[in-house]
Order: structure tokens, then sequence, then C-alpha cells
């Protein structure tokens, strides 16, 4: 897959859709307006588009087998919903196609969230949950295995708090046909959730041979450029991808955020994370349209 960098991802998607009044407030987070709402999910990937992003990312974070499963679907059902993600990209992609003519088509990258976001208790930015690798291992294959089959460009691990089960991870991807980034969330400026440093990360995935980037999501822009640095020390010839949040606090129990930093950081830092090696730049929680809009201004004017 022929990509130009540096390449612009997509915002949140979480916060899109609650501008829109959609209420996100229960156990499978964004995943639940894949039924209920599939239209709103098509509008906030159409905004981004329309934004400058390169790459918008599958509503498929939190939608999982066990998930759906657990409130009732089937396992038919559960399957079809996680493929309904990447379908829900692909229209938003072709409306945006119908009326614009981007130098390049745009991308779209599936979600694959960590084993904490199922949990929905936050954990994904702790790492703290104990699980076996054969349970985390049964927990990512059947997701991975149908979104490598979809029509999906790019399989996108994210939000990874635990260096156990990036290890899981990187077993599956080995066999992906679709190239594969995985970004992790990270406490400070050079560790993972889970206190793994970030170059130990970095370091493991260098010859990976379906993992063509690593980097770092979901985790405040404070710490972005350092991280960029140590990832750069041992991530060899692997492009590098942040996306970071607006740096605000999240509540797991009500699913919000809280103490937003000032949102125009992002954009005053793009031409810093580029210089130090970022390939793929976007945004995560908190960074909406207006934020990837400035910073597509950024990136065509360097």
């Amino acid at each position: 897959m022929a990509l130009t960098y540096p390449l612009l991802l997509d915002g949140g998607l979480s916060n899109e859709l609650e501008r829109q009044g959609c209420d996100l407030n229960q156990e499978l987070w964004s995943a639940k307006l894949l039924e209920s709402n599939p239209e709103a999910i098509i509008f906030a990937h159409l905004s981004y588009l329309e934004s400058g992003a390169q790459c918008i990312i599958t509503s498929s974070y939190q939608a999982t087998l066990p998930g759906f499963m657990a409130i009732g679907y089937d396992k038919s059902s559960a399957s079809s919903l996680i493929l309904k993600s990447v379908k829900l990209a692909e229209e938003a992609r072709n409306r945006f196609l119908s009326v614009n003519k981007p130098v390049s088509k745009p991308l779209i990258a599936a979600s694959i969230g960590p084993y904490g976001a199922y949990l929905a208790d936050g954990s994904e930015y702790r790492g703290d949950y104990m699980i076996t690798d054969q349970e985390l291992r049964d927990f990512h294959e059947p997701r991975i295995t149908l979104l490598d089959n979809s029509a999906a460009d790019i399989l996108a691990c994210e939000t990874i708090p635990n260096f156990r089960e990036a290890k899981v991870l990187s077993e599956l991807l080995e066999n992906a046909k679709k190239p594969a980034w995985v970004s992790f969330s990270c406490k400070d400026g050079k560790h993972i959730s889970d206190g793994t440093p970030i170059e130990e990360c970095a370091s493991f995935f260098a010859h990976h041979s379906t993992v063509f980037a690593i980097g770092v999501n979901c985790t405040s822009p404070e710490f972005i450029s350092e991280l960029i640095r140590s990832i750069k020390t041992k991530s060899g010839s692997k492009k590098i991808v942040v996306y970071p949040n607006s740096g605000a606090t999240y509540h797991a129990e009500s699913k919000t955020w809280t103490n937003l930093t000032n949102l125009s950081s992002c954009e005053m830092m793009v031409k810093e994370w580029m210089d130090l090696g970022a390939d793929l730049i976007g945004g995560c929680c908190g960074i909406g349209p207006l934020q990837i809009k400035a910073m597509s201004k950024v990136i065509s004017d360097c």
C-alpha cells in the first residue's frame, strides 16, 4: 500500500457523535449507534473528511463479539455489526468522493480497541486488567479476522495500555493480510499506561512483518514530542503515528471528559511533531473537525 506522508488522520469519533446529541453513556459507547443510529456515524466520518482527514477510523473500537453478545445479540448478528462499522465508513467516503476530488482516495482504518475498552471501566488508560494471554487471544482474534477480511485499508490497534496485550496482538497480526499500526496509551513521556517503557514497545515491533507504524494515541498532547523522540530511537524504519486526545481527564463511570486543555495546542505542535519524525498525525478524544482542519492547514503549508 503506497501512502504519502505526512498522512492526516481524523479526530475523536465520540465527541463528534455527542456534538450531534447522541448519548454514549453505556457499555458499548459509540458502537451502540451501529444499529440504532448509523447515519450519525456516517455524518461524523464525513465531517472529518470534509475537514481534510486523509484516513478515517471506524466505529469498531468498542464493538466486540463479547460486548454485543452480553446484551443479547447472537454471534452472527454481532459479527455483522462489527463489519457494518467498515461499511458506514465506506458510505461516508463514497458521499465525500461524490462531490470532492482529493489528490488521493481517503483510507479507512479499522479500529481494534484493547480489552480494557470492552470492560468499559477506563482500564484502557491504566492497563491493569488481569487476564491470561490465551483469554486475550480469544478476545481479539475473531474481531481481527473479521476486519482483516473487510474492505478496510488498515488495521488500527489503538489505545493499547498493556505490553503483554501488545505481544498477543503482535502474534495475531503476523497472519493478517492488511498492514497495521499499533498505538499505545501512555501515562507520561516515556511509559505506556502499564509502566512499560515506550522504547521497549517500539523495539518489539521494529521488525514486525505487517505492522508498518508504531505510536501513541489518546494521550495528552504535552507528552507527544518526548514520546516521538523515544519511539524514534528504537522503531527502525517503521512509521510513527500520533493522535493525542485533548489533554482532558476521563471519567469511566460517566463516559465523560473534564479539564479540557487549549485545543489549539495540538495545531501549534503539529509542525514540531512532523519535524521530530511523526508520519501519521491526527486527534483522539476531544479533538474535533475544527482542530483537524487546522492541522490540515499546518501540514499543507509545510
